[in-house]
C-alpha cells in the first residue's frame, strides 16, 4: 500500500531527528510519498529525493508576541499540508509539541487522519517531570491512534510517569547499514593527526548535561593507557565547560574536539572504543552506530542502553556515575586486543537484530493498521 505520510520532527542533531529522517528516507525509497513538516530542512535529509517534499514552517515574528507562536504555526501548517496533499497518516516524533500539534492540525483540517506518535526519551524522561506539561503530553498521546517507544525502558517509564492506560508498541531504532559498517581506517587516522599506535576513545553527543561528558573526561584522565586520545564529536551548550575541564586536567594534547559532524561513521572507524555515560538515555543510537561499525562501547546503565549493549558481550555496562568502573572497562578493551576483537565480532552480529529493513517494515505495518481502522 503506497501511503502519503506527514513527518513531524526536530530538524536539529539528535537521536529523534536522525531516526525520523532516516525512516522517512527509507520509506521514500519504498515508494511512499513522505512530507517533512519542520522549521528547517532536517539534519541528514536528502531533500532532493523524488518522493520527499519539505514543507517549511515559517515562524511569525509579529511584535505583539513576546515569543514566536511556533506550535500554533506548526499546527496550521500541518492542516494545510493535510488538505493540499491528502495525507494518509501523520507520524509525530516527540510528544511535545509534535503529537499535540498533530492533533490540533487534524482538527483544523476537519479530517480523521490517523496519528502515530513516537516517544524518543526526553519528551518523557525530562519534560514528563514538569507537572505543567504532563496534561499536554497525555493529551497528545491519547489523541494518537498508535504510540511507539524506542525502547522497553522508555515504554515502562511512560506508563509509570504519564498514563498507565496507554497502549505503547516498542519499535527500536535502526541505522543505515550502507553507512555504518566496518571501514578501513588506515588512511582515515592521518586526517586527525592520529597514528596506528594511538588508543582512541570516542564520544559523540549534543554536549548537554545529561550526557555527562565531565565523567567521560574524568575516566579518560584516569586511564593508564599509553598514547591515549579522546575524540569528542559534537557541539552544544557545554562546549565551553568541556574545554575548561580539558585545560584543568592538562589534556589539551590528548583531546581532539572534532565539532558537529553530519556523518560519524568514519570517526567511529578510526576509534578503538566508544563511551557514553549518560544519566538518561532512551535508546543510545550512537552505541548502535558504533556496534555496526565494529567498535565496542562502554555505556552507563541508563534507560535503554542495556537493551543495545549487553554487558560483557558487545561492550561493558557500568552504573551511572561510576567513573572508576568506566575507567577499568576502557582500559580492559584498549589493552586487550583479543577482548576487543571478541566484543567487535559479537557487536557486528548483534547489530543485525536492528536491521533497517525489519524496523521500517514494522512502521509500515503500523501505518497500514491505523489507516485501515
Amino acid at each position: 500500500m503506497k501511503l502519503r505520510i506527514g513527518v513531524l520532527c526536530y530538524p536539529s542533531v539528535g537521536g529523534s531527528g536522525i531516526l525520523a529522517t532516516e525512516l522517512g528516507m527509507k520509506l521514500a525509497d519504498r515508494g511512499h510519498d513522505v512530507h517533512f513538516i519542520t522549521s528547517s530542512i532536517p539534519f541528514r535529509l536528502n531533500a532532493y529525493h523524488p518522493n520527499i517534499t519539505f514543507h517549511q514552517v515559517e515562524i511569525n515574528q509579529y511584535s505583539v508576541f513576546r515569543y514566536p507562536p511556533y506550535d500554533i504555526t506548526l499546527a496550521s501548517k500541518i492542516a494545510s499540508v493535510i488538505q493540499a496533499f491528502g495525507l494518509d497518516v501523520i507520524h509525530a516524533h516527540y510528544a511535545v509539541p509534535h503529537a499535540v500539534c498533530a492533533a490540533l492540525g487534524r482538527e483544523m483540517a476537519g479530517t480523521n487522519i490517523p496519528i502515530v506518535s513516537t516517544l524518543h526519551g526526553t519528551d518523557i524522561t525530562v519534560l514528563g517531570e514538569d507537572e505543567e506539561l504532563k496534561p499536554a503530553i497525555l493529551y497528545g498521546l491519547r489523541q494518537s491512534n498508535a504510540i511507539t517507544a524506542v525502547s522497553d525502558s522508555l515504554r515502562q517509564e511512560t506508563l509509570e510517569r504519564i498514563g498507565s492506560d496507554l497502549s505503547i508498541d516498542v519499535i527500536h531504532n535502526f541505522i543505515d547499514e550502507s553507512v555504518y559498517r566496518p571501514l578501513d581506517d588506515s588512511s582515515l587516522r592521518e586526517r586527525y593527526g592520529l597514528t596506528e599506535s594511538d588508543h582512541v576513545v570516542i564520544h559523540v553527543s549534543n554536549f548537554r548535561q545529561v550526557k555527562r561528558i565531565d565523567l567521560v573526561l574524568e575516566a579518560f584522565d584516569r586511564m593508564d593507557v599509553p598514547d591515549k586520545k579522546l575524540l569528542l564529536v559534537g557541539d552544544g551548550p557545554l562546549m565551553g565547560a568541556m574545554r575548561r575541564q580539558v585545560s584543568e586536567l592538562s589534556l589539551e594534547q590528548d583531546v581532539i574536539f572534532a565539532g558537529k559532524q553530519e556523518q560519524v561513521a568514519e570517526l567511529l572507524a578510526i576509534s578503538d572504543v566508544h563511551v557514553l555515560l549518560s544519566d538518561k538515555e532512551a535508546f543510545g543510537l550512537v552505541a548502535l552506530e558504533a556496534m555496526a561499525t565494529g567498535i565496542p562501547s562502554v555505556v552507563s546503565d541508563a534507560g535503554g542502553l542495556p537493551e543495545v549493549i549487553t554487558d560483557g558481550a558487545e561492550g561493558f555496562v557500568v552504573a551511572r556515575g561510576d567513573v572508576a568502573g568506566a575507567t577499568k572497562a576502557l582500559e580492559n578493551i584498549l589493552l586487550d586486543k583479543a577482548l576487543q576483537m571478541r566484543l567487535r565480532e559479537n557487536g557486528l552480529k548483534r547489530a543485525k537484530q536492528f536491521a533497517s529493513a525489519d524496523i521500517v517494515s514494522a512502521y509500515e505495518s503500523l501505518y497500514e493498521r491505523v489507516v485501515r481502522v
